[in-house]
C-alpha cells in the first residue's frame, strides 16, 4: 500500500524521511537509494532513522531522482550556480544545469542574487531530476527589495517558508553564529575575518540591529516549516576559514560545537540535517577536521567546500580543492561542494562548471575507492581490462569525461591511422609489445 505524507498519528503516514525511518516506515525514495547504493533498504531506513544518512526530497520536489548523503554511501558532488549583478543570464545558467546532471552532479544549489529569482528556482524544482538546495538569507534583500538592515526576524524566516514551498530539498541557513561570535571575532582577529557570504550577511544583521541571528532565535520555527516540506536543513559554517591560517581555529570550532546541539534539536523534530565545514584547510588537517564534525555532529552527514589546501592557487583551484575533497571523502565527509577554476576570481562559465564538477567526481570516486564502497572499483577494474586490450571505444565508455577523452584522441593520432596504440609511443607501446610476446608473435618497432 502506498503510503502518505503529511499527516501525523495515523499508521502508515509519515512527515519526513526520518520520521518514516523511525516508524518503521520504507519509502519509494529509500527504495531507489538502497538500489543505487547495492545496500540492503532496511539498512538505509535504520540510517536515515539515526541521522547518519539523509535523504534530500522536499514533497513538492515531484521530479525528483532520489539520492542519499551519507559517509557510508558513494561520495555525492554538489555544484552552485546562479545569477549575479554582473552575470544574469538565466539561459547561461539553465545551460549549466545540463552539463552539471549530463557529467553526474547529484545536486545544483541555486545561489542567485539578483533579479526575479522566484521563476528560476520553481523551473528547476519543476524540471531538475538532482536536488536543489538554496540559502535563502541571499535571497532576502531581493526578495523584498530593501535593505538588509531594515529586513526583520520575521521577513528571513518567511523566505525559509517561501523556499520550502516552491520545492527546495535543502536549505543552507548560518543558524551557529550568534552574538557572541560578533566578539569573538573582534577578538580573535582572524586574518580573513568571515568569507561566508551568508555568514557575513547575518553577522552584518545582528550588527546593525543589535539583535540576535534569526535563524537561531527562531529556530523551532524554521523546523516547522522544515518538517511540513520535508527540506533538510545544511547547518551552514558561517564561520569557515577562509585561509589556511584560520584553520580550526576557536570560532570555527566552537560554531561547530553550537551546530552539532542544533543538529540534535532537529533530529527531536524528525528533521534532517546535513553539516557544513571548511573551506581552506592545511592537507594534514583535513581528516582531523572530518573527525571532530563526526564526534560533535554525531554522524550527521558532512558537507564540505574543497576543502581548498592551499591560498595561491587562483584559477586552479578546482585541483586544490579536489585534492582536499578526497582526503576529505575518505575520512567521512559525505557530500563535496564543487569548486572551479574560477573561485576567487568571478562567476564560473559554462567551462569553468565542468572542470569543477570533473574535479570534485575525481575526488569523489577515489575516495569511494579507498572506503570500499561496493562496486565504486568496478568500472576502473574495466578500464584496465580496456586498456590492455587497447579497446579505445571501451576505454571511452569508462571514462569520466568520454568525450574530452575521445577528442584528445581522435586529435593526436598516430602517424599509422590503423594503429591501435597512441601518439605517445608509438610501436614502443609497452602494451602491445608484452600483448605479442605472451601471444609467441613477431614484435616489429622499426
Amino acid at each position: 500500500m502506498e503510503t502518505k505524507r503529511g499527516q501525523k498519528g495515523h499508521k502508515g503516514q509519515y512527515t519526513t524521511q526520518m520520521d518514516a525511518a523511525r516508524k518503521g516506515i520504507v519509502t519509494p525514495q529509500m527504495k531507489v537509494v538502497a538500489q543505487k547504493e547495492s545496500m540492503p533498504v532496511e539498512r538505509i531506513r535504520e540510517l536515515l532513522a539515526e541521522g547518519k544518512v539523509a535523504i534530500c526530497a522536499n514533497r513538492r520536489h515531484t521530479c525528483l531522482d532520489p539520492e542519499g548523503v551519507g559517509s557510508m554511501l558513494r561520495t555525492k558532488v554538489n555544484v552552485n550556480l546562479g545569477v549575479s549583478r554582473d552575470c544574469k543570464d538565466y539561459e547561461i545558467e539553465m545551460e549549466k544545469v545540463t552539463s552539471a546532471v549530463k557529467l553526474g552532479a547529484e545536486a545544483i544549489m541555486d545561489l542567485s542574487s539578483h533579479g526575479d529569482t522566484q521563476p528560476f528556482r520553481q523551473k528547476l524544482t519543476r524540471e531538475c531530476p538532482v536536488m536543489i538546495g538554496t540559502v535563502p538569507v541571499y535571497d532576502s534583500v531581493i526578495h523584498y527589495q530593501r535593505d538588509l538592515s531594515t529586513l526583520t526576524a520575521k521577513d528571513f524566516v518567511d523566505v525559509v517558508r517561501l523556499h520550502a514551498e516552491d520545492g527546495v530539498d535543502f536549505v543552507t541557513l548560518h543558524c551557529g553564529i550568534t552574538r557572541k561570535t560578533i566578539e569573538q571575532i573582534r577578538k580573535h582577529k582572524r586574518k580573513m575575518n568571515i568569507v561566508s557570504r551568508g555568514g557575513s550577511l547575518v553577522f552584518a544583521w545582528m550588527s546593525m540591529t543589535g539583535e540576535e541571528n534569526p535563524f537561531y532565535e527562531y529556530f523551532d520555527e524554521i523546523l516547522d516549516i522544515c518538517e511540513k516540506y520535508d527540506v533538510t536543513i545544511s547547518l551552514g559554517d558561517a564561520c569557515r576559514p577562509g585561509c589556511l591560517a584560520d584553520a580550526a581555529d576557536v570560532c570555527q570550532i566552537e560554531e561547530l560545537v553550537r551546530l552539532g546541539e542544533l543538529t540534535r534539536r532537529a533530529w527531536d523534530h524528525n528533521v534532517q540535517v546535513m553539516v557544513e565545514g571548511p573551506g581552506h584547510v592545511p592537507l594534514h588537517q583535513v581528516a582531523a577536521n572530518m573527525e571532530i564534525q563526526k564526534s560533535i555532529c554525531m554522524g550527521a552527514p558532512f558537507y564540505v567546500l574543497g576543502p581548498l589546501v592551499t591560498d595561491i592557487a587562483p584559477g586552479y583551484d578546482h585541483i586544490t580543492g579536489a585534492i582536499g575533497g578526497a582526503v576529505a571523502a575518505m575520512s567521512g565527509a559525505a557530500f563535496l561542494c564543487y569548486v572551479t577554476p574560477a573561485e576567487h576570481l568571478a562567476l564560473p562559465d559554462v567551462e569553468d562548471v565542468r572542470q569543477g564538477i570533473i574535479a570534485s567526481k575525481i575526488a569523489a570516486h577515489a575516495a569511494d575507492i579507498a572506503k570500499g564502497i561496493p562496486g565504486a572499483r568496478e568500472v576502473d577494474d574495466r578500464m584496465a581490462e580496456a586498456r590492455r586490450n587497447l579497446d579505445w571505444d571501451a576505454q571511452f565508455a569508462c571514462a569520466l569525461d568520454p568525450e574530452t577523452a575521445k577528442a584528445i584522441r581522435d586529435g593526436r593520432k598516430p602517424e599509422d591511422d590503423h594503429s591501435d596504440t597512441c601518439s605517445m609511443c608509438g610501436k614502443f607501446c609497452a602494451v602491445r609489445s608484452m600483448n605479442k610476446a605472451l601471444a609467441g608473435e613477431y614484435i616489429d618497432i622499426l
